[in-house]
């Protein structure tokens, strides 16, 4: 079964109130609004895409160790994957299909990090629970997600939502008031700094495949060793 086949079979059952979270049904509609209003904004278009300059950034780990892309790309290409957060059940199935290709992608001599506005404990639970080995870096007021072009604030009251329904303040989970966060996205950069590969999408229940990255570092290895 497909990423997205597994993602669509959760998100079936939660909307049909299923468990594990039993959530009522009004409690989707403004999360459809939301999702639907990103959409209608067009700031998925505003993203950085396949040919463009990859953003350095140095960001701490969830043990606070300093990690350099521009280190990292010495090593071969960069896989850089951005989500919400532990809370989002959508992101830690998109982390353990990271996890379960990252065999391949680290035998393409690629290098993979996720990157989210949580803290550092919040970093260590995602890496913990969904049995990662690869890091999770923290991304403090989403500035290296805007770098990449896919930061955004919630609406009011999907915050109200997320606060009082959820019991989810991205306040506290991110040490951040600004209540912005990251569209999904999946970046692969080049030795040479080019994006070669990029997907956004402003709807979090949507994530590609892991396999998708497989040819494009199949062709940045070719073209490295011509």
């Amino acid at each position: 079964m497909s990423l997205q086949d597994k993602l669509d079979a959760f998100r079936a059952n939660l909307e049909a109130g299923g468990p594990p979270y039993n959530a009522p049904a009004w409690i989707h509609e403004p999360m459809h609004r939301a999702t639907a209003e990103l959409i209608a904004s067009g700031a998925a278009e505003h993203a950085l895409k396949a040919g463009d300059k990859g953003p350095a950034f140095i960001l701490r780990d969830s043990e606070g160790k300093t990690v350099s892309s521009a280190e990292l790309l010495k090593q071969g290409p960069l896989v850089v994957s951005f989500y919400r957060g532990v809370w989002c059940p959508y992101c830690n199935m998109d982390l353990q299909a990271l996890q379960a290709a990252l065999p391949e992608l680290t035998k393409r001599g690629a290098r993979l990090v996720a990157i989210s506005p949580q803290t550092a404990p919040n970093s260590r639970r995602s890496q913990r629970e969904n049995e990662l080995g690869f890091p999770i870096l923290s991304d403090p007021h989403n500035d290296v997600a805007a770098s990449f072009g896919i930061r955004f604030a919630l609406p009011s009251y999907l915050r109200e939502l997320y606060k009082n329904a959820f019991r989810n303040d991205l306040a506290v989970v991110n040490g951040d008031d600004s209540w912005t966060l990251p569209m999904s996205a999946r970046f692969v950069i080049g030795q040479d700094g080019i994006i070669g590969y990029a997907e956004v999408n402003p709807d979090y229940t949507r994530r590609p495949d892991p396999s998708a990255l497989l040819p494009v570092l199949d062709r940045l290895g070719a073209r490295n060793a011509a």
